[in-house]
């Protein structure tokens, strides 16, 4: 019986614990992540934000989740039902799993597979199939070209993030995150942020697009289509939309840290910094690359789509080419390709 629960047993509840240590916090971090939104957006604006649920406004997530739970699924009834109901649960679970391979300090990671950009690519380009089968099992006209609105906006987009990683791989010359971040240690200094700050701003903008966060946030374009993609959905069904497209935006943040701001790593290689637990750092570069996301939403207007295109396609796409170009012509004509878990930059 022993022997039992030693193979068996013990690294199932060790896998279950693990996802509920990742899924716990992510869930609590994206409801206030909302409430965050709305404080430091009133803030800009000169306004309080939400103030009036619990102290300080701070039951806000918890009122509006429950409102969202008690509320009537409606399903139109020209609607596919199967697959209207499906569509936020494919973009909502593929928001989760993508943490799987993230490491939040040196052996903190649930999956540490050697191909995690791999892997991460693959999940990201799934998130485009829960948008299109939202837009078309609705059978509305609003919801559908918004759907196709955000599905072409999304591929756009991940060629130049594509190319952007491509780079930062060069220098590291290792498809495994962790590797990624150990190429970084030595300070703020090492961090890929610097030698590569055009692939930065550019990865940056591109998560922004990504994310259907403004100022691309076009297929939420209320003139024209009202709210989307997901302009049929309500309650729950509507809430995991939200609840998606919010835990994108702090996968993105987590993936710009671990790529260019060195993951868990302290900024200063020195005592005081030091003895900071490594996750306790990654949380907060993940706390300052929101704010930006959320910085942004205050300041810029909305792109006409037709910028938004001309942006990613005429200028990410050379841009991001050519410096993947560059990036392997310098490292070749130095003689610094890295090994495999070595960084050069």
């Amino acid at each position: 019986m022993a022997e039992f629960l030693q193979l068996y047993v013990a690294p199932v509840a060790w896998i279950i614990g693990g996802i509920l240590a990742i899924t716990v916090p992510l869930l609590l971090g994206v409801a206030y992540l909302t409430l965050a939104e709305r404080k430091v957006i009133g803030w800009i604006q000169l306004r309080r934000g939400p103030n009036v649920v619990g102290p300080f406004g701070l039951l806000q997530p918890i009122a509006d989740g429950l409102k969202l739970f008690l509320k009537e699924t409606v399903i139109p009834a020209s609607a596919n039902r199967i697959v209207f109901v499906l569509a936020p649960m494919i973009t909502f679970i593929l928001a989760l799993i993508a943490w799987a391979v993230i490491p939040f300090g040196e052996g903190l990671v649930l999956a540490d597979i050697n191909v995690g950009v791999l892997y991460l690519f693959a999940i990201s380009s799934l998130g485009v199939y829960g948008i299109i089968m939202a837009g078309w099992a609705s059978n509305s006209k609003y919801a559908f070209l918004g759907a196709l609105r955000s599905a072409a906006q999304m591929v756009s987009y991940e060629v130049s993030i594509g190319f952007v990683i491509i780079t930062v791989l060069l220098a590291v010359g290792s498809l495994n995150l962790s590797d990624i971040v150990m190429a970084q240690n030595g300070g703020i200094l090492h961090w890929h942020f610097l030698p590569l700050l055009p692939m930065f701003v550019v990865f940056f903008i591109s998560a922004l697009a990504e994310t259907n966060r403004a100022p691309f946030d076009l297929p939420e374009a209320e003139a024209e289509l009202v709210s989307g993609y997901n302009v049929e959905y309500s309650s729950m069904t509507f809430a995991m939309f939200f609840l998606g497209e919010y835990a994108n935006m702090i996968l993105m943040s987590g993936m710009t840290v671990v790529l260019f701001l060195g993951g868990w790593l302290p900024p200063f290689d020195i005592h005081p910094f030091t003895v900071i637990p490594g996750p306790i750092w990654f949380v907060l570069k993940i706390m300052a690359v929101l704010f930006l996301f959320l910085w942004v939403r205050a300041t810029f207007p909305r792109y006409r789509y037709d910028q938004l295109m001309r942006l990613g396609w005429k200028v990410f796409l050379p841009l991001s080419l050519v410096f993947v170009v560059l990036t392997a012509g310098f490292l070749l004509v130095f003689d610094l390709l890295p090994v495999a878990g070595g960084g050069n930059l």
